[in-house]
């Protein structure tokens, strides 16, 4: 069969877009603004809208172009519904049923990567999608989405991660590295396993130190344009990784506290949607077909993410409700200007070209 053609990929990518757009609006409601209906009464499900139905849904989107095969394009549609059900306030138990089904497919799309190529980042990426449908399961089997919050962070975090390490194929890593990449991965899943919160937070910290030592983008970071773009964007993001763990050295991460927010938040903010920022001119592209010129534009998102979010970081951990209640907005606000630079950028680009 024919692989599915990028405009047919297009619903898929929309279906993502509307669990990021209640996911926000859910959040802002957590925090007591007012939004629409539908987000209002997701507001309790924030995290899954987030990460398993827009994050989800992306990643598999792409694992699936990746993958070449019809049936992959399955695991998307499924996050994507997930996301979408969540929303209509349908019973709960639709919504936790389809992102496992989503998680499920994810690991058989990876699977097609590993079995072309056995190698420690393929390895990893498989992980990270079976981290994603134990976070799921446990939601499923509990209903409580605590027990699934850092599962749910090491899929993202892991796929971004065995992303990266793929790139240093490139340098002369030395084979300690890897090693050490390896063991990290170890302590995080085993901090998982057995819910520690300060032994995940130490496998943050040196993960975000492995990355700054060994990632490409310390030397692409010297280089121009898009190349720089992406550099910058993974450096900040590995910052705001060890600054996550440093806060859940602190306890940020149990249940409760209340410097959770600001660590949640400096991992999925700071770190995952900074990666997003720096290779959505790459992946919407190799998904779409649709080319992102680049421009020193781009910035300004990446500078007001990093921005917004330090005041809500610093709202949390000094107990200024009103600030972080601001800051979530500008958060959410963010987002809406990066997705209004990329298409200002895509229609410039097709004026260019029709000329």
């Amino acid at each position: 069969m024919a692989e599915l053609k990028p405009g047919s990929r297009l619903p898929l990518l929309f279906f993502g877009m509307l669990s990021l757009l209640g996911g926000v609006m859910a959040g802002l409601a957590r925090l007591g603004w007012e939004v629409p209906g539908p987000a209002m009464q997701a507001a309790g499900v924030h995290g899954p809208l987030m990460i398993a139905a827009f994050f989800g849904t992306v990643i598999s989107l792409e694992r699936a172009v990746a993958a070449g095969r019809n049936w992959a394009y399955l695991a998307p549609l499924a996050a994507g519904a997930s996301g979408i059900a969540l929303l209509a306030g349908t019973p709960l138990l639709i919504g936790q049923i389809l992102g496992c089904l989503a998680a499920l497919g994810l690991i058989a799309a990876s699977a097609v990567a590993l079995n072309r190529q056995v190698a420690v980042f393929t390895i990893i990426l498989t992980l990270a999608a079976t981290c994603w449908l134990v976070g799921n399961l446990l939601w499923l089997a509990t209903g409580d989405i605590s027990v699934a919050v850092s599962w749910w962070l090491l899929f993202l975090v892991l796929t971004i991660a065995g992303e990266r390490l793929e790139l240093t194929r490139f340098l002369p890593t030395p084979p300690l590295a890897q090693k050490l990449f390896i063991a990290i991965v170890g302590v995080l899943l085993v901090s998982a396993i057995a819910a520690v919160d300060r032994l995940f937070a130490g496998g943050l910290i040196a993960l975000a130190l492995w990355l700054l030592r060994y990632d490409i983008a310390r030397r692409n970071i010297a280089t121009e344009g898009l190349t720089r773009f992406i550099a910058a964007c993974l450096l900040s993001g590995y910052a705001w990784l060890f600054a996550a763990g440093l806060l859940g050295l602190a306890g940020a991460f149990v249940p409760g506290h209340e410097w959770r927010d600001a660590a949640l938040h400096a991992i999925g903010l700071g770190f995952v949607f900074s990666m997003v920022f720096g290779h959505a001119p790459i992946i919407f592209p190799a998904v779409t077909r649709i080319k992102i010129p680049y421009h020193p534009a781009l910035y300004l998102p990446l500078a007001l993410l990093h921005l917004t979010l330090a005041l809500r970081v610093f709202g949390g951990l000094s107990a200024q409700f009103a600030l972080r209640q601001q800051a979530a907005l500008l958060n959410g606000l963010v987002l809406v200007v990066f997705i209004a630079t990329l298409v200002t950028l895509v229609r410039r680009n097709a004026k260019r070209g029709a000329r």
